[in-house]
């Protein structure tokens, strides 16, 4: 292979670096979705864009992609590793507190928005095939966009964010089942009925073996890679499950996306769901926007140029339909107004997984270009009207009154993001004597540790243990460290305790952290990391002793508990003003107190 031929096999991944690198920082300066500049310069760049003038000014090639294909690979791993994210994020428990959300109002509007978009199709004269598949395209939102929206406001856990959290999920769900429709409906078998049949039965063998192996094999896969405790074999693992189920569902007729949308449920209820989410999230991320650039590259900006007021007008009335199918479909299951107005404003828009639909459709030859196109196009002219809606929405939420707010917040939002857990980080002796405390005292908890038998023996007891690394911060967001109410951290190494707290603190200023302690000294060190209250080992060894021997000497019980709890907080405000400690406290042995 020449030098030439190596380097231009790796154009088009060094501009979508290149393109990464600009519209990240600059999107979230502007406090806009990364994912509206990546369709924009997918546009920009590809064949219907600068692409096109390659011819006349030959420079051009260097810095654009002239066919789609090259990236096709890429793009669609993109959805495969979304859907399996939205898989691993899904649970029964979450399924259970929101079905009347999810299966009420979710289902609802999938079905009428769709049925209302397909019948304006075909009073055009649209194959009625083609109207539905449409339909269903344009009725689905964006969970990429509204999301992070929500997740940047704060208000994934208000009663408009659990909403629109729950038709997503509904949406997400449908997915999958539209996608086979289509892989089916695009057959060329002579007997309709047989080949849907046979497609069936295959589709079937196949997510039975797939569901089936899974149960058998993914907890003891990983079970086996965690006790490594190495980070780039958990890695390497979570995407051998990606991969290998992809290509098993592709091999037997299915798609590749439901083949990791079923690996996702699989591991979803096991006690590795956070460490996956926190390995496979950037690889999602970045995948994802490769799939946008090659989403923006299919769309035909002459089009938009050429018939702007149509597009827009297009683009309005669909936000309209779906924004009144949501308003009256919310007023009807009795939720507020203001939340019912709120969830329209979010999920008027289209989403990326239209793209995904109408290119599915138009590769089957079920949907015909220029319906496809226009259909791309006017997606994305409402996604990128997303972030002003969100802002408005805002504005609107703000003016729900308490006694719609009362009603709405009836609706508990889902478990993994209960709002008040504390996080214990360790589930040692310490750490499971902390959770205890905790239980007894009817406060919700959830824990993390590394050792990956104890946390499966832990799951089987019912106790909410999570296998994963609590000084990575991916993981503790996805615990929930924005509105928890504290942090505990048990662990035994100082460094492992210096790195969570370190952590931690990064990303919640305002957190309550209790800490673990070796001795004084690395007290004093995690004061100075901004722990609330650090417990040294050695010092609650020595008063736990005096306690003790006072009590047996005769000392009333009352006057010892006091005089302990004195000498305790004479210790604390010692260590917080970075004084060394009297030395007679520390004369108790090193293995008093020391963990186990």
């Amino acid at each position: 292979m020449t030098e030439h031929a190596a380097s231009g096999s790796y154009k088009e991944v060094i501009l979508f670096l290149v393109t990464a690198g600009i519209v990240v920082p600059l999107f979230h300066r502007l406090r806009v979705s990364p994912v509206l500049g990546f369709i924009g310069a997918g546009a920009l760049l590809g064949p219907s864009g600068l692409g096109r003038l390659t011819e006349t000014v030959p420079w051009l090639g260097a810095v654009t992609i002239a066919n789609r294909t090259e990236i096709a690979h890429l793009a669609e791993l993109g959805v495969v590793f979304l859907m399996f994210m939205i898989g691993v994020e899904l649970s029964w428990e979450r399924l259970r507190i929101l079905r009347r959300l999810v299966f009420g109002l979710g289902s609802l509007q999938v079905v009428v928005s769709s049925l209302l978009v397909g019948a304006v199709l075909m009073a055009l004269d649209v194959s009625p095939t083609a109207a539905i598949l449409v339909g269903l395209a344009l009725a689905l939102s964006s969970t990429a966009i509204v999301l992070p929206v929500l997740a940047e406001q704060k208000r994934l856990n208000t009663p408009a964010g659990r909403a629109s959290f729950a038709v997503l999920l509904f949406q997400d769900l449908a997915v999958a089942p539209v996608l086979f429709a289509i892989a089916v409906l695009g057959r060329k078998d002579s007997d309709a009925v047989t080949g849907l049949a046979l497609a069936l039965g295959q589709a079937a063998v196949a997510l039975a073996l797939l569901v089936g192996a899974g149960r058998l094999g993914l907890r003891p896969l990983f079970q086996l890679v965690a006790r490594t405790r190495s980070p780039e074999l958990f890695m390497a693992a979570c995407l051998l499950v990606i991969a290998a189920t992809a290509l098993v569902a592709a091999a037997s007729g299915l798609s590749m996306t439901l083949g990791a949308f079923v690996a996702g449920l699989l591991l979803a209820e096991t006690e590795y769901r956070r460490a996956i989410e926190a390995t496979i999230d950037p690889f999602k991320g970045l995948l994802l926007g490769v799939f946008f650039v090659s989403v923006g590259m299919g769309i035909d900006p002459a089009v938009l140029m050429k018939t702007p007021l149509t597009i827009l007008g297009l683009a309005l009335g669909l936000l309209v339909l779906k924004g009144g199918v949501i308003l009256g479909i919310a007023t009807l299951l009795r939720l507020p107004r203001a939340v019912a107005l709120e969830s329209a404003l979010l999920l008027g828009p289209g989403g990326e997984f239209a793209f995904v639909l109408v290119g599915s459709a138009l590769v089957a030859g079920l949907v015909p270009d220029d319906l496809g196109q226009a259909a791309l196009v006017v997606t994305t002219a409402t996604m990128v009207m997303i972030p002003g809606l969100a802002a408005l929405a805002r504005r609107l939420g703000r003016r729900i009154d308490r006694t719609s707010l009362g009603r709405a917040r009836a609706e508990p939002p889902p478990p993994e993001r209960q709002p008040g857990r504390v996080i214990v980080a360790g589930y040692g002796r310490v750490g499971r004597l902390v959770a205890e405390m905790l239980a007894r005292h009817k406060v919700p908890y959830i824990a993390l540790d590394m050792d990956a038998a104890r946390v499966s023996d832990q799951r089987r007891l019912g106790n909410p243990v999570y296998f994963g690394d609590s000084a990575n911060p991916d993981l503790l967001r996805r615990c929930g460290i924005d509105t928890a109410r504290a942090l505990v951290v048990t662990l035994d190494q100082p460094r492992a305790v210096e790195a969570v707290v370190a952590a931690a603190r990064a990303e919640r200023p305002d957190l309550t952290i209790v800490a673990r302690a070796r001795d004084a000294r690395h007290a004093t060190a995690l004061y100075e990391m901004g722990v609330d209250d650090a417990v040294p080992e050695t010092i609650e060894a020595s008063l736990q002793l005096s306690e003790a021997v006072l009590v047996d000497v005769g000392v009333p019980m009352g006057l010892v508990i006091a005089s302990i709890h004195e000498r305790r907080d004479e210790f604390r405000a010692i260590l917080r003003r970075k004084e060394a400690p009297p030395a007679a406290p520390f004369q108790a042995r090193r293995t008093v107190g020391k963990p186990q």
